[in-house]
């Protein structure tokens, strides 16, 4: 991947130092380049003339220099692992809980499932007793993954009398044709469709003015043409059926605010547009039966954030200090936010957005 120029010496928003430093750029080796980072320390700023305090609202903009860009090949992306789900190995320490939390005999698709957020959202699907159709754009990751939840549902429940059905799915979120053709393969396998979660998506970091409009084009054709195009196919489904259902999108936090210090409008509009839809469409199909809300994630430790992070610590230590709990989430910790909305414990919530960022958007 190309590295991007940097950047000129940025103003007093830079978070990491007010001292004059070297330029430093944070690229991946070839092998491991499923995105890149550069970071431009502050250059010394020249006296203020001004009577404005010097470092003024520092914290409160955004850095151009920081760029993160996504994979082009999916492949390269950093591969999940199924989670503990909290239940304990060989079925211990169940605790009884409502019926009406439970998903058995339902069927749930997860787009973007085959890692990260998506991943860990459809085991929780598995986990409270339904089956599940993975989507992604990587199907053999998909396909393993499949395998994986199949294996620790085993190991978590070796008594169980019904092993989940979880099958893998190819789909383009972003084209029609590649979206239907997915529904009807599911449909054919599992026999209908009852839930969905859209978590097809990803953020790209860039200073607006200079964000080459095919991306652009790219992550709206992903984050929200794919959440309409999944939402609109399996909501005719559910109506032919004369059948109600739940569907959850996948925002972010960065609908409704701003992030600091990196730079990412594209994204933020997006999500809110995903936001906005889900009320939209929970409006306009709450006669069917059909129910639509929206979880708007803050910060979560996946593992491409990981390897983000790991290179970046003081963007790390940015991030938590804007965060109230002091600490950022876990993809665990929206097996239950999901797990409600999809589940009758929620039959009269719809058009809600859900925000699980340890109160981040609360300040």
């Amino acid at each position: 991947m190309a590295t991007r120029a940097v950047p000129r010496a940025l103003r007093a928003s830079n978070i990491f130092s007010t001292a004059a430093r070297p330029t430093i750029q944070t690229i991946l080796p070839s092998s491991q380049r499923a995105f890149h980072i550069s970071a431009i320390r502050l250059q010394k700023k020249k006296k203020n003339t001004t009577t404005t305090t010097p470092g003024a609202g520092a914290f409160a903009r955004t850095d151009d220099s920081i760029t993160v860009e996504y994979p082009e090949d999916p492949s390269k992306l950093p591969s999940s692992q199924p989670v503990d789900s909290g239940i304990g190995r060989a079925g211990q320490n169940v605790f009884p809980t409502l019926a009406t939390f439970s998903l058995q005999g339902k069927v749930g698709v997860v787009t973007g499932g085959a890692r990260g957020l998506g991943l860990v959202m459809g085991q929780g699907i598995v986990v409270s007793g339904g089956d599940l159709a993975i989507v992604d754009l990587n199907k053999e990751e998909a396909t393993k993954q499949a395998q994986n939840i199949v294996e620790t549902f085993k190991k978590d429940y070796p008594s169980a009398k019904k092993i989940p059905k979880v099958t893998a799915h190819y789909a383009d979120v972003s084209d029609p044709a590649s979206v239907d053709a997915c529904i009807a393969e599911i449909v054919a396998e599992h026999g209908k469709i009852d839930n969905l979660v859209t978590s097809a998506g990803f953020t790209e970091n860039f200073e607006a003015v200079n964000y080459p409009v095919d991306r652009l084009r790219k992550l709206w054709g992903v984050n929200v043409d794919g959440t309409y195009l999944f939402a609109t196919a399996i909501a005719r489904h559910l109506m032919d059926r004369n059948s109600p259902g739940s569907l959850v999108f996948i925002g972010s936090m960065s609908g409704s605010i701003v992030n600091v210090p990196q730079p990412q409008t594209p994204y933020n509009a997006s999500k809110a547009a995903v936001r906005h839809l889900a009320a939209s469409f929970a409006v306009e199909w709450a006669k069917a039966g059909i129910r639509v809300n929206c979880i708007s994630p803050g910060y979560m430790l996946t593992a491409l954030t990981k390897k983000i992070l790991d290179e970046n610590p003081d963007l790390k230590e940015k991030w938590t200090s804007l965060i109230p709990q002091g600490q950022m989430g876990n993809p665990e910790d929206l097996m239950g936010p999901v797990t409600f909305l999809l589940s009758d414990a929620s039959r009269y919530v719809t058009g809600a957005d859900l925000r699980v960022d340890g109160g981040y958007t609360c300040t």
